[in-house]
Protein backbone atom coordinates (compact mmCIF):
# COMPACT_ATOMS: atom_id res chain seq x y z
CA UNK A 1 0.00 0.00 0.00
CA UNK A 2 1.36 3.57 -0.83
CA UNK A 3 0.93 5.17 2.19
CA UNK A 4 2.78 8.04 1.21
CA UNK A 5 -0.08 8.81 -1.60
CA UNK A 6 -2.78 8.28 0.86
CA UNK A 7 -1.43 10.93 3.21
CA UNK A 8 -0.72 13.20 0.59
CA UNK A 9 -4.29 13.01 -0.75
CA UNK A 10 -5.28 13.49 2.64
CA UNK A 11 -2.82 16.67 3.23
CA UNK A 12 -3.40 18.30 -0.12
CA UNK A 13 -7.46 17.99 0.31
CA UNK A 14 -7.03 19.41 3.69
CA UNK A 15 -4.99 22.75 2.83
CA UNK A 16 -7.75 23.44 -0.25
CA UNK A 17 -10.51 23.06 1.72
CA UNK A 18 -9.30 23.91 4.97
CA UNK A 19 -11.99 26.45 5.49
CA UNK A 20 -14.90 24.01 4.69
CA UNK A 21 -13.11 21.66 6.87
CA UNK A 22 -12.47 23.79 10.14
CA UNK A 23 -16.49 24.92 9.71
CA UNK A 24 -17.61 21.63 9.74
CA UNK A 25 -15.60 19.86 12.38
CA UNK A 26 -16.05 22.95 14.70
CA UNK A 27 -19.85 22.05 14.16
CA UNK A 28 -19.34 18.19 14.44
CA UNK A 29 -17.04 18.73 17.71
CA UNK A 30 -19.85 21.79 18.99
CA UNK A 31 -22.87 18.61 18.25
CA UNK A 32 -21.12 16.44 19.87
CA UNK A 33 -20.06 18.45 23.16
CA UNK A 34 -23.69 19.78 23.58
CA UNK A 35 -25.65 16.67 23.22
CA UNK A 36 -23.59 15.18 25.60
CA UNK A 37 -22.22 13.32 23.02
CA UNK A 38 -25.40 11.45 22.52
CA UNK A 39 -25.57 12.51 18.59
CA UNK A 40 -21.68 12.04 18.10
CA UNK A 41 -22.00 9.15 16.33
CA UNK A 42 -24.41 9.92 13.75
CA UNK A 43 -23.06 13.38 13.35
CA UNK A 44 -19.72 11.89 12.33
CA UNK A 45 -21.45 9.61 10.27
CA UNK A 46 -22.83 12.90 8.10
CA UNK A 47 -19.20 14.18 8.55
CA UNK A 48 -17.11 10.86 7.11
CA UNK A 49 -19.76 10.81 4.00
CA UNK A 50 -19.28 14.38 3.36
CA UNK A 51 -15.67 14.44 3.53
CA UNK A 52 -15.94 10.78 0.83
CA UNK A 53 -17.88 13.03 -1.23
CA UNK A 54 -14.97 15.33 -1.16
CA UNK A 55 -12.16 12.72 -2.26
CA UNK A 56 -14.66 10.94 -4.50
CA UNK A 57 -16.13 14.36 -6.58
CA UNK A 58 -14.54 17.82 -4.92
CA UNK A 59 -17.94 18.29 -3.39
CA UNK A 60 -16.69 21.05 -0.66
CA UNK A 61 -18.39 19.61 3.35
CA UNK A 62 -20.90 21.51 4.25
CA UNK A 63 -22.48 21.67 8.29
CA UNK A 64 -25.47 20.68 6.96
CA UNK A 65 -24.28 17.20 6.24
CA UNK A 66 -23.36 16.26 9.48
CA UNK A 67 -27.72 15.56 10.23
CA UNK A 68 -27.84 13.07 6.92
CA UNK A 69 -27.52 10.16 8.33
CA UNK A 70 -29.69 10.60 11.18
CA UNK A 71 -31.48 7.09 10.19
CA UNK A 72 -28.26 5.45 11.66
CA UNK A 73 -28.87 7.19 15.04
CA UNK A 74 -30.32 3.93 16.84
CA UNK A 75 -27.95 1.98 15.75
CA UNK A 76 -24.62 3.85 16.16
CA UNK A 77 -26.09 4.83 19.36
CA UNK A 78 -26.20 1.33 20.61
CA UNK A 79 -22.81 0.41 19.10
CA UNK A 80 -21.41 3.53 20.96
CA UNK A 81 -22.56 2.44 24.03
CA UNK A 82 -21.26 -1.28 23.52
CA UNK A 83 -18.29 0.20 22.60
CA UNK A 84 -17.86 2.33 25.75
CA UNK A 85 -19.00 -0.20 28.01
CA UNK A 86 -16.20 -3.04 26.61
CA UNK A 87 -13.76 -0.36 26.96
CA UNK A 88 -14.56 0.93 30.67
CA UNK A 89 -14.73 -2.74 31.47
CA UNK A 90 -11.33 -3.28 30.27
CA UNK A 91 -9.74 -0.31 31.87
CA UNK A 92 -11.38 -1.35 34.98
CA UNK A 93 -9.37 -4.59 34.85
CA UNK A 94 -6.48 -2.62 34.07
CA UNK A 95 -4.88 -0.09 31.61
CA UNK A 96 -3.79 -2.81 29.06
CA UNK A 97 -6.98 -4.55 28.86
CA UNK A 98 -8.67 -1.44 28.26
CA UNK A 99 -6.48 -0.39 25.60
CA UNK A 100 -6.20 -3.50 23.86
CA UNK A 101 -10.59 -3.63 23.64
CA UNK A 102 -10.19 0.05 22.49
CA UNK A 103 -7.73 -0.94 19.56
CA UNK A 104 -9.47 -4.50 18.78
CA UNK A 105 -12.42 -2.13 18.13
CA UNK A 106 -10.72 0.10 16.04
CA UNK A 107 -8.40 -2.44 13.92
CA UNK A 108 -12.00 -4.12 13.51
CA UNK A 109 -14.30 -1.59 12.93
CA UNK A 110 -12.29 1.39 11.06
CA UNK A 111 -14.26 1.27 8.05
CA UNK A 112 -17.69 0.53 9.63
CA UNK A 113 -19.67 4.45 8.95
CA UNK A 114 -18.16 4.52 5.21
CA UNK A 115 -19.80 1.12 5.03
CA UNK A 116 -22.83 2.09 6.46
CA UNK A 117 -23.19 5.36 4.94
CA UNK A 118 -21.58 4.63 1.32
CA UNK A 119 -22.92 1.45 0.71
CA UNK A 120 -26.14 1.97 2.95
CA UNK A 121 -25.12 -0.99 5.15
CA UNK A 122 -26.37 -2.45 8.17
CA UNK A 123 -24.61 -1.81 11.66
CA UNK A 124 -23.73 -5.76 11.82
CA UNK A 125 -22.90 -5.95 8.06
CA UNK A 126 -21.23 -3.26 8.01
CA UNK A 127 -18.90 -4.34 11.08
CA UNK A 128 -18.49 -7.85 9.19
CA UNK A 129 -17.33 -5.96 5.95
CA UNK A 130 -15.05 -3.42 8.08
CA UNK A 131 -13.17 -6.88 9.46
CA UNK A 132 -12.90 -8.15 6.30
CA UNK A 133 -11.50 -5.44 4.58
CA UNK A 134 -9.12 -5.15 7.57
CA UNK A 135 -7.96 -8.73 6.94
CA UNK A 136 -7.73 -8.68 2.97
CA UNK A 137 -4.28 -8.36 1.71
CA UNK A 138 -1.01 -7.43 3.94
CA UNK A 139 -2.64 -7.28 7.77
CA UNK A 140 0.33 -5.14 8.36
CA UNK A 141 -0.91 -2.75 5.85
CA UNK A 142 -3.88 -2.29 8.09
CA UNK A 143 -1.81 -1.63 11.30
CA UNK A 144 -0.05 0.86 9.85
CA UNK A 145 -3.27 2.43 8.82
CA UNK A 146 -4.96 2.23 12.22
CA UNK A 147 -1.68 3.65 13.95
CA UNK A 148 -0.81 6.24 11.36
CA UNK A 149 -5.01 7.56 11.93
CA UNK A 150 -4.80 6.94 15.65
CA UNK A 151 -1.55 9.18 15.55
CA UNK A 152 -3.23 11.93 13.79
CA UNK A 153 -6.27 11.97 15.66
CA UNK A 154 -4.06 12.16 18.96
CA UNK A 155 -1.89 14.58 18.07
CA UNK A 156 -4.52 17.33 17.58
CA UNK A 157 -7.29 15.53 20.21
CA UNK A 158 -4.28 16.86 22.95
CA UNK A 159 -5.80 20.39 22.04
CA UNK A 160 -8.91 21.54 20.85
CA UNK A 161 -7.43 24.11 18.16
CA UNK A 162 -5.33 21.24 16.28
CA UNK A 163 -8.33 18.65 16.42
CA UNK A 164 -9.94 21.22 13.86
CA UNK A 165 -7.09 20.53 11.79
CA UNK A 166 -5.79 17.45 12.64
CA UNK A 167 -9.57 15.24 12.52
CA UNK A 168 -10.41 16.16 9.12
CA UNK A 169 -6.92 15.57 8.00
CA UNK A 170 -6.97 11.86 9.68
CA UNK A 171 -10.30 10.96 8.14
CA UNK A 172 -9.56 11.91 4.74
CA UNK A 173 -6.43 9.52 4.81
CA UNK A 174 -8.41 6.75 6.47
CA UNK A 175 -11.27 7.49 3.48
CA UNK A 176 -8.68 7.21 0.94
CA UNK A 177 -7.74 4.45 2.12
CA UNK A 178 -11.67 2.90 1.96
CA UNK A 179 -11.72 4.08 -1.74
CA UNK A 180 -8.28 1.86 -2.68
CA UNK A 181 -9.44 -1.14 -0.75
CA UNK A 182 -13.54 -0.88 -2.11
CA UNK A 183 -11.87 -0.08 -5.59
CA UNK A 184 -10.10 -3.86 -5.71
CA UNK A 185 -12.81 -5.53 -3.17
CA UNK A 186 -16.30 -7.06 -4.42
CA UNK A 187 -19.37 -5.35 -3.27
CA UNK A 188 -20.66 -6.63 0.27
CA UNK A 189 -24.29 -8.05 0.00
CA UNK A 190 -26.32 -5.21 1.49
CA UNK A 191 -28.79 -5.78 4.22
CA UNK A 192 -31.24 -2.91 5.21
CA UNK A 193 -30.62 -1.13 8.60
CA UNK A 194 -31.72 -3.13 11.83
Amino acid sequence: MDFKRHIETAWNLTLRHIVALILITLVLLAVSVFSLGILAPVAFAGYTQSLLLLIRNGREPNARDLFSHMKLFLPLLGFGIAVFLAVSFGFMLLLVPGLVVALAITFCCIYMIPLMTDRSLGLVAAIKESYAMARRGDWLDHVVVVLIFLAISMIGGSFFIGSLFTQPLATLFMLSVYEEKTRTAPPAATTPYP
